[in-house]
């Protein structure tokens, strides 16, 4: 008998141990990949021979029910070198490499030898070369690459076209020449293809335009033609190397003919064109009024009700918005919570990313009774309250499209393991490439530039020094925490400003909209997030973690002075202009708002804010405080 159970009890204890020394063991290949890159812009100092990798302090590191890597994330680091594949092949269940924005160079590593690669993200580096024809022939259960905005020449791989489970390729922003290759019958899954700004030339395949749900961008290849894009080829002909060949020249006089009737056959097109769009557009905006229809508490049953995904342990995973309340209550926005739930096919469910709050799906949503709360520059925000009593704040938002929704599930989970009690995290999210839905829980109290500025004044009596003094602490300590968990960010919060500091019930303030700068477009970031309104943009168009502290500082000052800043937009007053010639003729103690003097005998506790808020608006970012320091300074500060 004892024969018998000495081995069960020794095999009972190599399952117990194996997942941790299975873990250990993956530290090696990920310890050797760190060791073959250099890194220029923040670190990997969490990946460490001997720890964990799924024990969830590894940076970028993303595993499948805590067992197995299955995602590298390593993005925004300046990493240059190369990259050593083999390493990686020893990571049985890798399915997402994520390398973009970075500084890589020279030929396309081989990640054809990661048979089991899913997501191939290598956007915004400096990969350059021709890629071999048949390159991606061994990756056939790739689903999504991004090779974009690097400096590729050459033909399209032609492999690339036929990859069966290939959905969404982006190739745009490099200087592939040639024609582009046909889409094969065997894939049946493609959805997007962007092939934009390159020196393409030729006809567009018939495969391309002939296949339902497909999404393809041929802008800025001045030489490519066809029907599906209303370009006539006239026999352009073009050679494999990229060369362009035009027919012969034909008679002056019947070239100025053909002209003229062209410029009349263009003109009526675009004018029919121009009445189909107008006539999509009226149709998708009363489609969308009809969803959300929610002024004056209306049900939110017109929108489709849809699968729900409840929280699971992650698996195959590799808005900015800026709301003026017009209603008091709190407008929730970015930030995170654990969880998972697998991504449903055209993400037509609502995802749970934290389920703190209890559990809901999207026809929860529908039928609770919902408001609108207010809009901004990326979208709109509604209030519901779902059967359960929880009262929730929806968040639609537009220009969140850089990431397709692989990656952004994996960004939403990264920010869902998130724990600060002054940052507020989301409940859930709900995926549609033209928009996205944030759901987080609402803040009764609204946010602090309702309170202060909003009705007249009405509830800025409730703000007194001691509860403004707690929100300046609770936001400074916010944004520490966000800049220790994004140091590889340029903008670990991006658009810190009264409008996103919702206050609860007891005016404990939560930061909300960070971390959103990955998930928008350059273009779109500058437009949208308050961190690029700061003198440094203006005059360097550069951002840096120091421009979280001019907002801070901005937000240190509004609640002091009790003045709105012209910053936030137009009326208000220039609070910057305002306290630095005041402070520097001594006449600090003018700038503090009244309603908060008359009733405390606190002026040298104020003023001492008053300098640190000042000292974080300084237009020079080196001569700004760090917010560790900001912290540490404010934290001395007393009621």
């Amino acid at each position: 008998m004892a024969a018998v159970l000495i081995p069960s009890f020794i095999l009972l204890m190599c399952f117990w141990i194996s997942p941790s020394l299975q873990h250990i063991s993956e530290a090696e290949p990920l310890v050797s990949f760190k060791n073959s890159v250099k890194i220029t812009k923040g670190d990997l100092n969490s990946w460490k021979i001997g720890t964990d990798p799924c024990g969830g302090k590894w940076f970028g590191i993303y595993c499948n029910k805590g067992l197995t890597v299955t995602g590298i994330h390593v993005t925004q680091l300046g990493l240059t070198g190369t990259i050593k594949v083999d390493d990686l092949k020893a990571l049985p269940n890798l399915k997402t490499v994520r390398l973009d924005n970075n500084l890589l160079s020279g030929h396309l590593p081989n990640f054809s030898k990661l048979r089991g690669l899913k997501s191939l993200m290598l956007s915004n580096n400096s990969f350059s070369g021709e890629i071999p024809d048949d390159f991606f022939k061994d990756l056939p259960r790739l689903k999504r690459l991004f090779l974009d905005h690097n400096k590729f020449v050459g033909n399209i791989p032609s492999s690339i076209m036929q990859l069966p489970d290939l959905e969404e390729v982006h190739l745009q922003g490099n200087k592939f020449t040639g024609k582009i290759p046909p889409l094969s019958d065997v894939n049946k899954n493609m959805k997007i293809l962007d092939l934009s700004d390159n020196l393409l030339g030729g006809e567009v395949p018939e495969s391309i335009p002939n296949r339902k749900n497909l999404t393809a961008n041929f802008e800025g290849n001045k030489d490519v033609c066809g029907k599906s894009i209303n370009i006539e080829c006239k026999s352009v002909e073009v050679t494999p190397s990229g060369q362009i060949t035009l027919p012969p020249t034909t008679n002056p006089e019947s070239t100025h003919a053909s002209s003229i009737v062209y410029a009349i056959m263009l003109a009526l097109t675009f004018l029919f064109t121009f009445f189909i769009v107008v006539g999509a557009i009226k149709r998708r905006k009363k489609k969308i009024n009809a969803e959300f229809r929610m002024l004056d508490k209306e049900r939110l049953s017109d929108l489709e009700a849809l699968q729900v995904k409840v929280p699971e342990p992650s698996k195959n995973r590799g808005g900015n918005m800026d709301v003026g309340s017009t209603k008091k209550g709190g407008v929730g926005g970015g930030g995170g919570g654990g969880g998972g739930g697998e991504v449903g096919g055209g993400m037509s469910d609502l995802v749970m990313v934290n389920n703190e709050k209890g559990s809901f799906g999207l026809p929860h949503l529908m039928k609770a009774a919902a408001e609108v709360l207010g809009s901004g520059s990326l979208g709109s925000a509604y209030m519901a309250v779902m059967a359960n009593g929880l009262s929730v704040v929806v968040k639609r938002i537009r220009d969140m499209n850089k990431f397709a929704p692989e990656a952004f599930d994996v960004e939403m989970r990264r920010l869902g393991k998130l724990r600060h009690p002054n940052v507020l995290t989301p409940l859930a999210y709900h995926y549609r490439r033209e928009e996205k839905l944030v759901v987080s829980e609402y803040m009764p109290n609204s946010s602090l530039l309702y309170v202060l500025h909003g009705d007249s004044g009405e509830y800025r009596s409730e703000l007194t020094w001691a509860t403004r003094l707690k929100i300046i602490k609770g936001v400074a300590q916010g944004m520490q925490y966000l800049h220790q968990e994004f140091a590889s960010y340029d903008l670990p919060h991006g658009n810190l400003k009264s409008s996103n500091v919702l206050l609860n019930e007891n005016y404990k303030p939560v930061i909300s909209d960070y971390a959103f700068l990955p998930f928008l477009e350059p273009n779109i970031a500058s437009q949208t997030l308050f961190a690029y309104k700061t003198p440094e943009f203006a005059q360097n168009q550069q951002v840096s973690h120091k421009s979280d502290v001019y907002c801070l500082g901005i937000i240190i000052l509004e609640i002091l002075t009790g003045k709105f800043p012209s910053q936030y937009g137009k009326g208000g007053t220039d609070i910057v202009q305002w306290v630095q010639s005041s402070m520097a003729a001594q006449k600090g103690e003018e700038l503090i708002d009244p309603e908060i003097v008359k009733s405390t005998d606190s002026m040298q506790q104020m003023l001492e804010l008053l300098r640190i808020g000042a000292a974080c608006i300084a237009s020079n970012p080196d001569e700004r405080l760090d917010i560790s320091e900001v912290v540490r300074r404010i934290e001395q500060v007393k009621t």
